[in-house]
């Protein structure tokens, strides 16, 4: 497949650009600063753009398969997020690709019914904010009528072993026999690049744990 991958110098970007090419696919990195991407190879190019300004990613993204957005929140700015989700839908939407695939945060996946893991008594303070920019990001991707997908990540995500292994679910929070739940980002990729493959959550959000 051609991607077009955006995000791809951060911590989960950089991983899901690895996977993706380990894969043979083609990959163009959407990057402001061409320089703070390091990486090199034969089916990797790299093109100016930002989320903020809809026709440099349409440009950028025109002709791929499928968009990939790894960009996150920041501490401090969070909800800067949601438009610049919503510059993207824009940006995508232009560019004529139909599937965009995200990552989204944990914090509104269900702990129980009714219940967000980002309600729940043992969420972290510092976190709130961060949590709540991706669920509030999450409705752009609702509106628009790309054949969308959101990928939250279990409660625990961190760089670690790929082991291809991990289960999946929709809206609530996956976790295992002694109720953690956690993915390594190397194994997130994975997941990322088997829905790109293979679709099942089209206009749909899912999440994947061990």
């Amino acid at each position: 497949m051609k991607i077009a991958l955006i995000g791809a110098t951060g911590t989960i970007g950089q991983r899901i650009l690895k996977e993706a090419l380990d894969r043979g696919h083609q990959v163009t990195a959407i990057v402001r600063d061409a320089s703070r991407l390091t990486t090199k190879h034969d089916q990797l190019n790299v093109a100016i753009g930002d989320v903020l300004d809809p026709e440099s990613i349409a440009k950028a993204a025109a002709g791929h398969d499928v968009v990939i957005s790894a960009i996150g929140p920041k501490h401090g700015d969070e909800q800067a997020l949601v438009k610049a989700v919503e510059s993207l839908v824009e940006g995508v939407k232009r560019s004529g690709v139909r599937r965009l695939l995200a990552v989204g945060g944990a914090g509104s996946l269900e702990v129980a019914p009714g219940v967000q893991l980002v309600d729940s008594p043992s969420f972290p303070e510092a976190w709130k904010g961060i949590a709540i920019a991706h669920r509030d990001a999450m409705e752009a991707y609702k509106k628009s009528d790309l054949d969308w997908t959101v990928f939250s990540p279990a409660a625990l995500i961190q760089p670690g072993e790929r082991t291809g292994n991990y289960r999946t679910g929709t809206d609530q929070l996956v976790t295992d026999q002694n109720g953690d739940s956690r993915i390594s980002a190397e194994d997130y990729a994975v997941a990322m690049l088997d829905e790109a493959e293979n679709p099942k959550y089209i206009r749909a959000r899912f999440t994947a744990a061990y």
